[in-house]
């Protein structure tokens, strides 16, 4: 008996079109994209024009300079400096000071690992530099030419230098400081031990309207 002709199987393609569609918001859906977010800063509130500014008292010594002008040359404490990444071990001398250490700041030291005070005897103890770390503030002023990529590796040796400080406090290196899971209860208190009385005390000035 013969066999009957039968239709060459086909595979649909009609919805073709919709699978596709479906699998592009699928992948957009699901893609990170990767952006700049700047800066990341904690800004003060805006002052009330009603009252006046509040007066500053900070002993300048206590005050660590550092100017940028729109050449993108640097001064810090009236010095010129050639070498950005020299700022990060300069300003951790500047914290680790105790030039002339007040009860909190006696405090402080005493809470020090062996290293750590070792490092002050050898650097610390400047008449010239911070009376302790609770009394240093770093500030950064730049020009309104100064460049963007300068003024990111100014406050990134900045920060450095307060990470280097907060990890070595508690036995730990800047970048495993920085990676503490504070939702976890005994990496939060390591964090909190570590800056416990020492703030991160960064004043950034308002740049220049002329450019130097």
């Amino acid at each position: 008996m013969a066999r009957k002709n039968r239709p060459t199987a086909e595979i649909p393609n009609g919805s073709m079109a919709d699978i596709a569609f479906l699998l592009l918001i699928f992948f957009l859906v699901t893609t990170t994209i990767a952006n700049d977010k700047g800066i990341a800063m904690l800004l003060p509130p805006k002052p009330d024009p009603n009252q006046p500014p509040p007066e500053v008292t900070k002993n300048d010594r206590n005050i660590f300079k550092i100017l940028a002008n729109s050449q993108d040359r640097l001064l810090v404490e009236d010095e010129p400096l050639e070498d950005v990444s020299s700022l990060r071990e300069m300003v951790k001398i500047f914290i680790l000071n105790f030039g002339n250490p007040g009860e909190e700041g006696v405090q402080i030291y005493n809470s020090l690992p062996g290293s750590m005070k070792s490092y002050v005897s050898s650097f610390g103890r400047r008449i010239d530099y911070s009376d302790d770390p609770t009394e240093a503030v770093v500030s950064f002023k730049a020009d309104r030419g100064t460049s963007y990529d300068l003024y990111v590796q100014v406050l990134d040796q900045v920060n450095a230098a307060y990470n280097d400080v907060y990890g070595e406090r508690v036995g730990l290196t800047a970048n495993e400081f920085l990676q503490l899971d504070r939702d976890d209860p005994v990496q939060e208190r390591k964090y909190f031990a570590a800056r416990d009385g020492i703030p991160r005390a960064i004043s950034i000035a308002e740049p220049n309207k002329i450019a130097n």
